[in-house]
């Protein structure tokens, strides 16, 4: 058994000590919240099924990034199962994207590329790339390539 005895001026001291602490981790808690809510925003806004080239365009048109709907396309690809470091590496710059890849290791999933005739300049052209899986988007990232040279 503790007995502690504080005078006046001790206990003002340690409830300003609670205090400080409960105001630290609520502004912790703050921040975390404030946080998901706007990835979740992001997410929301984006549309919850990605099904069509119109919710790509929907997708990308909530970033700021215009897109060609003409040059939309889809294909499928899979998640290698392991990762080696180049694909951890593709994996790093889809979370830059506030995504991640992890989950969907062995996955087959959805490859929708669309043309940024905004972001693309002359030498290089700019795709946007969105991996969806079961109609949702798992990861996003740039893609520049070169234009493709006319036949002569």
């Amino acid at each position: 058994m503790f007995v502690v005895t504080l005078k006046k001026a001790g206990l003002k001291k340690v409830g300003v000590g609670v205090l400080c602490c409960a105001l630290v981790v609520f502004s912790a808690m703050l921040g975390r919240y404030i946080s998901g809510r706007s990835v979740m925003a992001a997410a929301a806004a984006s549309g919850n099924k990605i099904e069509s080239a119109q919710d790509i365009q929907t997708w990308f048109t909530g970033y700021g990034l215009d897109v060609d709907a003409a040059t939309i396309a889809a294909d499928k690809v899979k998640i290698p199962r392991r990762w080696d470091d180049s694909f951890s590496a593709f994996n790093g710059v889809v979370q830059q994207s506030g995504m991640d890849l992890t989950r969907y290791k062995g996955k087959t999933v959805e490859k929708w590329t669309a043309l940024l005739p905004a972001v693309s300049k002359g030498d290089t052209m700019s795709y946007g790339v969105l991996l969806v899986y079961k109609k949702k988007a798992i990861g996003a990232y740039l893609l520049e390539k070169p234009p493709a040279s006319s036949p002569a």
